[in-house]
């Protein structure tokens, strides 16, 4: 797989279709999503409910049957997501939005508060449901569950995607 290109995993009418900042260094070497090791994305799914299994990112096309997606925010990688210009992110949320046009998912659950604030200009953004929708799209902001943000532990990585999951399981909009 060449370096830098981690396409998305999308299909028409998802559920969630969840939204990454960016491929870290070592997803885009391989191809795929949450790929790092320490990365906490699929025990946070998993223990959230979005799973029957744990995943990793080499089963990341078995998402698309429980109806989720993944994407990225900008598709250049880097070692860490604050090496990205804010243009980039506000690139990104454009195109995010273009793509949820086009593909219609019900959620869609960007992976980092500060990268969502940059990408669409919403300095007063938290964690959780916005009011923003993205072209009939709900909005959700979850934490990133890279295992450079100390600031949650699974535990609470768990509680706000379940959240996010009991949301859209109950056909809420």
């Amino acid at each position: 797989m060449a370096r830098g290109k981690v396409p998305d995993v999308i299909a028409p009418g998802l559920r969630v279709l969840f939204c990454g900042i960016n491929p870290g260094l070592y997803s885009a070497q391989v191809g795929r999503h949450f790929a790092r090791p320490g990365n906490r994305f699929w025990k946070a799914l998993h223990r959230a409910g979005f799973t029957e299994a744990l995943y990793d990112s080499e089963q990341q096309g078995c998402l698309l049957e429980r109806g989720c997606g993944i994407t990225n925010l900008v598709a250049r990688e880097t070692a860490s997501a604050d090496q990205l210009e804010v243009e980039e992110l506000r690139a990104g949320g454009r195109a995010l939005e273009r793509k949820v046009h086009r593909y219609r998912p019900a959620w869609v659950a960007v992976l980092g508060v500060t990268a969502y604030r940059a990408a669409f200009d919403e300095s007063r953004a938290r964690v959780g449901p916005q009011q923003r929708r993205l072209a009939g799209a709900g909005v959700w902001v979850l934490p990133n569950p890279s295992g450079l943000n100390a600031h949650y532990r699974i535990e609470d990585l768990a509680r706000e995607f379940g959240a996010l999951r009991e949301a859209t399981e109950g056909g809420k909009r």
